[in-house]
């Protein structure tokens, strides 16, 4: 099973789009787990480079440079994830699912 990281700044509404995509992914035949943290655990976990792929949220675009940076470091890609795909409604995690499959 591959596994993807939102970074995002708390953690809260993420987690709940991370649940929702897994179970779109899921229900696709996706074996693809997403979690959500904030930043600064987030950078730790991409320094330990325990995930797949790593997607940093449109409130934390701020640290995009750093991450990727830390993820080029590491050997693990960073992605930025577009407004129209963090949103908890259908339509957004449908598009949640398409960049996290095509990235991972």
């Amino acid at each position: 099973m591959k596994k993807a990281l939102i970074i995002c700044a708390a953690g809260m509404s993420s987690s709940m789009i991370a649940q929702k995509t897994t179970d779109a992914l899921k229900a696709k035949g996706e074996e693809i787990f997403l979690e959500a943290r904030g930043v600064q655990e987030g950078k730790g976990l991409l320094q330990n480079g325990d995930y797949d792929l790593y997607l940093v949220s449109p409130q934390t675009k701020m640290y995009l440079k750093e991450l990727t940076d830390l993820g080029t470091a590491n050997g693990k890609k960073v992605v930025p994830i577009p407004p129209q795909a963090y949103v908890p409604i259908p339509m957004g995690i449908n598009k949640m699912c398409e960049l996290v499959v095509k990235e991972i």
